[in-house]
């Protein structure tokens, strides 16, 4: 591992290509990076590769078909395989299905479904004609699904009659028809739903069964290669402004990084492990390390469709023994679950197969590090605690197992051919060292190929959002500081974008969401520490006067916002609590100060009231919150 540390150091751009070439090229690329148009970046352009063929037919082609590709385990107990070949097979006839439906290249397709098969074969038949897919994570409310369809301006939606979550069929086809009713979404053509859970669903003209289209398809499909820059997905993450931004991802660098990354920080030895990452495709950690990493490295996965406790909390520790599982990934949130449960559940189980660890989604505390390495990896596997982004498209920073000792709680060095920083709020170098807790603002200073190409449909935003701050650096919108031996520790978010269970949310979103309810003038929404989420949504709202003359009691108004909340964006953003006030602090500027609602938030003595117009709307929201009356 030194060896990459040192050829990355002394040559970066080719040690970058030759990770890219690991990867089959339809056309051999000669220019590795293209900066000069920066902040935008072009990585291997005049290259042609196929991320489909880089995932399936390559591995067939070199004898491997008979491999298990995906092990899939639905929340009701069934389960199924799919060797390489069979994957392949069932790829090539939704590439040709696609086509019929006259899906070509360049046109966006919408995905809104459960982790099951179909939904991993949708997402590579897509890329396989060159179409780009926006996956939605299907716990997203119809009109969240309605926005993202229409910035995309997709014109298919893939979907199914529903998933199984919690021991439940979870609608998602009533969602999709909510979403385009009126013609709300005038660009989707048609619509392909896949039968999961049998729920009724009512088909209409532009609706088609995807089992229906997948049998009348041919299975002979010749994958070709298109512009390492060709667009490969969009996918939607929050922002610091009500819209949520459509993040790019093309081609040759985004594989290129998911699958170095992949290989490098889980040791992955793919004639032997077998891999799981716990997360949905409808995030960027199902994209690069549930699809396009692992089957871009010929691994053996498991795939979950549903959630941890169902039917009872043994349900991960049960497929973990039956499957083997040797490498484990998954979120700092569902740790501290199970830590609340107790560790006599996992005692129960054979979990002697695991030797790698990871963590994905906020930083893992020390105590939840310890108890995963103890209780789960049984004191004998490596931990990697990964921080990375929706916009990175690939690890950035992480232990990298036998390179260096694990340290709990910290993110550590940043990956062989990554280039990243800690600067003061000038922009000047933090120096490792040169204080016990140097703490800044974290940079990614060079150009890497997994990087986003930009905001969909909105450059400004992309150069605004992201390079304004510190020219010529990528600000992560992160605090770090570097400790006394030069790892990194990441400080969390410095804007005002929460994350909840690993999921970033953004409070302009929210709060829109929440004025958009009649009884409600105002809203300011804020992140507070929660032990099992690490941030909770915690809003406050003023009322409209003549608008709840006949409203129930606080209690009743908190709850019916919350579920409204849930409607309009989903059950993720649920507020923790709502707290009714008359006013919000308010600079004489009228900028809400949500630094002093989130000292009220999480209990703390609040800070200093000086910059605002009125100093003593404080008080009257601590003495509320001392009334009780929050939800």
């Amino acid at each position: 591992m030194s060896d990459l540390y040192s050829q990355a150091k002394n040559d970066r751009l080719g040690f970058w290509a030759e990770q890219a070439r690991h990867l089959h090229w339809h056309k051999p690329f000669s220019q590795t990076l293209d900066f000069s148009k920066a902040p935008f970046a072009s990585w291997f352009a005049d290259g042609q590769i196929n991320a489909s063929y880089n995932c399936l037919d390559r591995h067939v082609l070199a004898g491997l078909g008979d491999r298990i590709a995906l092990l899939f385990e639905g929340e009701p107990g069934d389960s199924k395989k799919y060797s390489y070949a069979e994957l392949l097979n069932e790829t090539k006839k939704a590439a040709n299905a696609l086509i019929a439906l006259g899906v070509g290249e360049g046109d966006r397709v919408a995905i809104y479904s459960p982790l099951i098969p179909e939904t991993i074969i949708a997402m590579l038949a897509v890329a396989r004609i060159g179409a780009v897919h926006s996956v939605v994570f299907g716990g997203f409310s119809s009109e969240a699904l309605k926005n993202r369809i229409n910035d995309a301006g997709a014109k298919l939606v893939i979907t199914a009659d529903g998933g199984f979550r919690k021991g439940k069929a979870h609608e998602l086809k009533v969602a999709v028809d909510e979403a385009m009713k009126d013609n709300s979404c005038p660009t989707v053509e048609k619509v392909l739903v896949i039968k999961r859970t049998n729920t009724p669903v009512v088909m209409s003209e532009h609706d088609l069964w995807w089992s229906d289209a997948i049998s009348a398809a041919s299975a002979d499909h010749e994958a070709k290669g298109f512009d390492a820059e060709h667009p490969l997905f969009i996918l939607y993450t929050s922002g610091t402004t009500g819209k949520p931004k459509g993040i790019l991802h093309t081609t040759g660098g985004y594989l290129t990084g998911a699958a170095y990354t992949h290989k490098t920080v889980f040791d992955l030895h793919a004639e032997k492990d077998v891999y799981w990452c716990t997360a949905d495709v409808g995030w960027i950690t199902g994209h690069s390390y549930v699809v396009y990493g692992p089957l871009a490295n010929g691994a053996t996965q498991v795939i979950y469709e549903g959630t941890p406790d169902t039917p009872t909390f043994s349900r991960w520790w049960e497929i973990i023994e039956k499957y083997k599982v040797t490498i484990f990934y998954t979120a700092p949130t569902a740790i501290r679950t199970f830590m609340k449960v107790g560790k006599e559940v996992v005692a129960r189980h054979d979990l002697s197969s695991l030797r790698i660890l990871g963590s994905v989604g906020e930083p893992i505390n020390p105590e939840a590090w310890h108890w995963y390495s103890k209780v789960i990896g049984g004191d004998h596997c490596e931990v990697v605690d990964t921080w990375w982004q929706t916009e990175t498209g690939s690890i950035m920073i992480s232990a990298i197992p036998g390179a260096f000792k694990s340290k709990p709680g910290a993110a550590q060095r940043a990956l062989p051919g990554i280039t990243v920083g800690i600067v003061d709020e000038a922009g000047n170098p933090v120096i490792p060292g040169s204080d016990e807790k140097a703490s800044g603002y974290l940079t990614i200073d060079e150009p890497w190929p997994s990087m986003l190409r930009g905001v969909w449909g909105d450059p400004e935003r992309f150069k605004e959002t992201y390079w304004s701050k510190f020219p010529g650096k990528y600000f992560a919108g992160d605090g770090a500081r570097y400790d006394e031996e030069g790892d990194i520790w990441i400080l969390g978010r410095i804007d005002d974008v929460i994350k909840v269970s690993g999921h970033r949310l953004s409070t302009a979103e929210i709060e829109s969401a929440l004025v958009e309810h009649h009884w409600v003038a105002e809203a300011a929404v804020v992140g507070a520490k929660d032990e099992i989420t690490e941030q909770a949504v915690v809003a406050f709202v003023i009322l409209r006067q003549d608008e709840i003359a006949d409203a129930p009691s606080e209690t009743d108004i908190a709850k019916i916002l919350k579920d409204w909340v849930v409607k309009k964006i989903g059950p993720i953003a649920r507020p923790r609590e709502i707290i009714v006030v008359a006013e919000l602090p308010k600079t004489r500027s009228g900028k809400i100060m949500r630094r002093l609602l989130r000292d009220v938030a999480e209990g703390r003595p609040v800070g200093d009231v000086t910059t605002l117009a009125d100093s003593t709307v404080m008080s009257a929201i601590n003495a509320k919150l001392h009334e009780g009356v929050t939800d």
